[in-house]
């Protein structure tokens, strides 16, 4: 049985974790930390300080049909963020390795059903600058009424649509945000740029994604992400699917954007 950790080569670079430990205010699920360069620097956190819900590279929504995958406090229209007794967890059901990554089966489960049955499929390869990491996820209504799949944005917090595939960053040093056309939080933020770098003093990431718009934290925090919810809820009819994907080029040393686009276009 293979190592639950992703190689590229004889090079450890990324380890998944079941969560299974959590409470379920951190919004337990499986998730990839550490995330690391070829060169061995880790470029995720997982239970920091600020935020401990959240966990490496993870797959989270925090309203699903009012239940929170998320983790912490729930945003309530009219009343902020507001500390419930909500919490769903998120539990591997099959994972199988290869060579090249995995596959796994989840299940999105509050205390009394299952709500959404989740494939995952996890491959990584080596990159021109690093190694590139591909994640392709798809959700299924697993109950005969419709789910609305909502965010802190749809319940009235504006900008705040933060909820799919989302990576936590370590502590940052000297972060830069940018796409090939505007740099900073502000300026990427909720964009629909094909690609969207984070660079450090040592590492930079470049992130490309589908069809929904960028997640972006500097400030408050370092993180990425799309969202799968921006504005409105995403609704989801009784044995209806969804799938979303990201790619991310891990490379150790700043890229320029030039570089970061060359790879994006690859």
């Amino acid at each position: 049985m293979a190592d639950e950790v992703i190689r590229i080569g004889d090079v450890v670079v990324a380890e998944h974790r079941t969560g299974a430990e959590l409470p379920a205010r951190l919004g337990p699920r499986p998730h990839l930390h550490p995330i690391r360069t070829l060169g061995g620097r880790v470029v995720t956190d997982t239970c920091p300080e600020d935020h401990p819900w959240h966990l490496g590279l993870s797959v989270a929504l925090q309203d699903v049909d009012g239940w929170n995958f998320w983790g912490g406090r729930t945003y309530v229209r009219d009343a902020g963020y507001v500390d419930l007794d909500d919490h769903g967890r998120i539990e591997s059901t099959a994972l199988t390795w290869s060579d090249v990554g995995f596959d796994e089966s989840l299940s999105w489960r509050s205390p009394s059903e299952a709500l959404l049955f989740e494939s995952r499929r996890v491959r990584a390869r080596e990159a021109a600058r690093g190694w590139q990491l591909d994640v392709t996820t798809t959700l299924t209504n697993s109950t005969s009424r419709p789910l609305a799949l909502g965010s802190p944005a749809t319940n009235g917090r504006t900008g705040a649509g933060y909820g799919g595939l989302f990576w936590r960053l370590p502590p940052a040093a000297e972060p830069r945000v940018f796409t090939a056309e505007a740099s900073g939080e502000e300026a990427v933020h909720g964009s629909f740029a094909p690609w969207l770098a984070w660079s450090d003093r040592n590492f930079t990431l470049v992130f490309a994604g589908g069809d929904d718009p960028w997640f972006v934290r500097v400030d408050g925090y370092p993180g990425v992400g799309l969202q799968l919810a921006a504005v409105d809820p995403v609704r989801l009819d009784a044995g209806a699917s969804l799938t979303r994907g990201m790619r991310v080029l891990i490379a150790d040393g700043v890229l320029s954007t030039s570089e970061a686009e060359s790879w994006a276009h690859s």
